[in-house]
């Protein structure tokens, strides 16, 4: 059998499980046991603090374990409106910190273990949304320096993200703070699927919104 033809046979499995899911549930309580199963949105965690001289931070840094990546999506299915989140741990980065700023930025995700609560949409995203095949990882990085806040709270990062080999400037709005001997930076990307050349899958049963966000939590500890 051609690649292709069990690609289709696959992506077909997907979406008659999804929907027959919600069939057997029934569209709004379906909805609502999805959107209870969604992620919250990143958050600096309970022992965040205020950051120390930002001078004190210089140095090299790298994205550590409990760190995450993965989007947030919201779905029309059946007239209900879920929110999706996926979510990994598969996340690697290094961060170098001179003089107080942010010098340079480089994080990488394994798009091909990005999970939600449901197999058969994660089989869709990995195949037919993203082609995790040819372009297994997102990365993002900074493209200027960025002075580190006097105490933790908000910070703008300019850098670029790809997606599906697809480049874009972006600017994120981010929370920084330092967190059990690290720091923890945390935040969220608006983006429209079809800047990045992804067309927001629509199935008859369930529509998905064209634009979503990326959602990120990243612990940093000094390099060793």
């Amino acid at each position: 059998m051609r690649r292709a033809a069990k690609v289709a046979i696959g992506v077909g499995t997907a979406v008659v499980v999804v929907g027959t899911t919600a069939l057997v549930l029934g569209p709004s309580v379906y909805a609502d046991w999805a959107n209870r199963a969604a992620e919250e949105a990143p958050a600096l965690g309970v022992t965040a603090g205020p950051l120390p001289d930002p001078a004190t931070l210089d140095g090299a840094w790298v994205v550590s374990d409990g760190s995450f990546a993965g989007y947030r999506v919201e779905e029309v299915l059946r007239g209900e409106n879920v929110t999706v989140t996926g979510r990994t741990e598969q996340v690697d980065g290094t961060v170098a910190i001179a003089d107080g700023a942010i010098s340079t930025a480089d994080v990488v995700v394994d798009m091909a273990s990005v999970a939600t609560d449901e197999p058969p949409r994660d089989a869709y995203f990995r195949s037919s949304v993203i082609d995790v095949a040819a372009h297994p990882t997102a990365t993002f990085a900074i493209t200027e320096p960025v002075p580190l806040p006097a105490r933790a709270g908000d910070v703008a990062l300019a850098g670029s993200l790809t997606i599906r080999g697809v480049s874009r400037d972006v600017t994120v709005q981010a929370r920084v703070a330092s967190a059990e001997g690290g720091v923890q930076v945390v935040g969220s990307i608006p983006v429209t699927f079809a800047d990045y050349d992804i067309e927001a899958p629509s199935l008859g049963f369930v529509t998905v919104e064209e634009q979503g966000d990326v959602e990120f939590s990243l612990w940093l500890e000094r390099e060793r």
